[in-house]
């Protein structure tokens, strides 16, 4: 999550459109449980149908019991919880289609209760797909209202969001001193909750709890949409339920054989990815000249990073915006660098960038402070609750090394790779070093998914989180995929690209498919003009 999440409150301020951009991974038997890589788990009991109740407009909420551990069957449960959008044409009703929508971390049931409204954002479905599926949502086992992780107090958390993403390597804070953090944000997770709960978190048991819903469903197949780290969910359940896959979209997808693998070149190919899309924006600033583009008179590279270490000298100071019951602040230029990653991420948001450095530049850092304070992102570290989640997830299934000098070749890399975003991967692996909870007999396999209908794997050419390369190794892993690739820079491409949304429609309700290869055309990114929705 690899995702991008905007809080509520910023989401309400600028409406759904920017909350988009900034949003935005074997068994046939009821209730079988696949096999591990250390070999097969006993067969989970078949679940209880589902008991609904009303939870919103056209919303039913519901809980489900599943095995903490697929190995002991008969043992310890977890409750998780399913939310359903009902088909808007029952006449016409497909079936279910279970979707996750990355992080990991995110809520798939907050997110559902939200996307019939957001048409035109990243993963929104089209009123076609709400009215042949019944929509389903999993929050998986430790994100939103499946027992969330927790690993900070209060205070804890309280201290973390007044730190700065400082441009120094690591952090602006010295090794030690990333270290004691790591210790204690471990240590706070162990506290929080079982050891065996937290090594229970992988994508391989998230999978299984999506076969126990199906069953619980009464269906023989499902349909499934995956976004970000969805992409690996969604591989996992091909590979260990492939026939139970009806049709499988993956948007914006995770190399999985790098999810599983060495974490420390996974993140330095995300910081990677995030500074060839800040250079779109330097470019498309540069080529459209200072008569669109006034910022940096031409070299907007040069004036950037003037900007950067003049607000780290001198911070701008934030005044309270009026009638808000939250304290001001200043804007330095750590946070002027993260809020630029966020919004150069998005091709949608660089016109509310363009602005918001200017009035920086001018003195008047209100507009980059308000957004900075709007977006978290994932998988660096940030100081949120859906960080712990999110961390407590990928340790649960990455390879970490332990010891600290491949953390320092690491940072290095990564910061010789990517001179303006690699600061955010350097040493972001650390919890995952020292996790206190190893899961040894996690699915670790090659995910080819063999014996599963074909998948569609769409891509972003410039995706600031998942690298187009990614999706090349996707598609060659699984047994049999079709590439779609989207021209432009963003993360997520079903919703805001027609093209996208026709490929996407006709895979989900037809089992149909472009040609390998497609590449849909998307608008020419512009610094200055305002948003336009996408039609469906």
């Amino acid at each position: 999550m690899i995702m991008i999440e905007l809080r509520p409150r910023a989401a309400a301020r600028y409406g759904a459109a920017f909350a988009a951009a900034l949003m935005v991974l074997t068994g046939c038997s009821s209730g079988a449980s696949g096999l591990r890589s250390t070999g097969a788990s006993a067969p989970a009991p078949s679940p209880d149908p589902l008991t609904w109740s009303t939870c919103g407009k056209n919303l039913e909420c519901a809980t489900i019991k599943v095995p903490q551990e697929y190995t002991e069957p008969e043992g310890a449960q977890i409750p998780l919880a399913v939310m359903r959008h009902r088909a808007t044409d029952p006449d016409q009703r497909i079936g279910s289609l279970i979707f996750n929508p990355g992080g990991p971390g995110v809520s798939a049931t907050e997110t559902l209760r939200n996307l019939p409204k957001t048409a035109g954002t990243p993963g929104a479905f089209s009123p076609e797909v709400l009215a042949g599926f019944d929509i389903i949502a999993m929050d998986p086992r430790g994100v939103g209202e499946s027992h969330a992780v927790r690993c900070l107090t209060d205070k804890q958390r309280a201290e973390a969001a007044g730190n700065d993403f400082d441009p120094s390597v690591p952090g602006g804070k010295p090794l030690p001193r990333l270290l004691a953090d790591a210790a204690a944000f471990t240590d706070g997770c162990a506290e929080h909750q079982s050891r065996k709960f937290l090594a229970s978190l992988s994508t391989d048991n998230v999978a299984r709890d999506i076969d126990q819903v199906r069953s619980a469903l009464g269906e023989d197949k499902i349909t499934y949409y995956g976004l970000s780290y969805g992409t690996v969910v969604g591989p996992m359940y091909a590979t260990l339920f492939p026939h139970r896959v009806r049709q499988m979209v993956l948007d914006a997808p995770v190399d999985t054989n790098q999810w599983f693998g060495n974490s420390l070149p996974f993140q330095n190919d995300v910081a990677v990815a995030s500074e060839r899309t800040l250079n779109a924006w330097f470019k498309t600033c540069r080529t459209e000249g200072t008569a669109v583009c006034p910022f940096g008179a031409g070299d907007p590279e040069a004036a950037f990073d003037t900007l950067i270490d003049t607000l780290e000298a001198k911070p701008l100071k934030i005044a309270p915006a009026t009638g808000d019951a939250a304290p001001g602040g200043e804007l330095d230029g750590a946070k002027a660098l993260e809020t630029t990653r966020a919004l150069a991420g998005d091709q949608s948001t660089w016109p509310l960038l363009t602005s918001a450095l200017l009035a920086a530049q001018k003195g008047n850092g209100a507009p980059l402070y308000t957004l900075w304070s709007s977006v978290t992102v994932s998988p660096f570290p940030v100081p949120t609750a859906m960080f712990e989640t999110h961390t407590a997830v990928r340790c649960a299934d990455w390879k970490t090394p332990a010891g600290i000098a491949a953390h320092k070749a690491a940072a290095t890399k990564a910061t010789a790779e990517a001179k303006r975003i690699g600061t955010r991967a350097a040493y972001s692996a650390l919890n995952c070093a020292r996790w206190p909870a190893p899961n040894a007999d996690r699915v670790t396999k090659p995910l080819t998914g063999a014996g599963a209908p074909p998948a569609l794997v769409v891509a972003g050419r410039l995706d600031p989180v998942t690298p187009h390369h990614w999706a090349e190794n996707m598609t060659r892993t699984l047994d049999s995929a079709v590439l779609l690739t989207r021209e432009g820079v963003g993360h997520g491409s079903y919703g805001i690209n027609t093209c996208v949304n026709k490929a996407v429609d006709a895979a989900l309700l037809h089992g149909t498919h472009p040609a390998d290869g497609t590449v849909c055309k998307t608008d020419t990114p512009a610094t200055t003009r305002p948003l336009v929705p996408v039609e469906r």
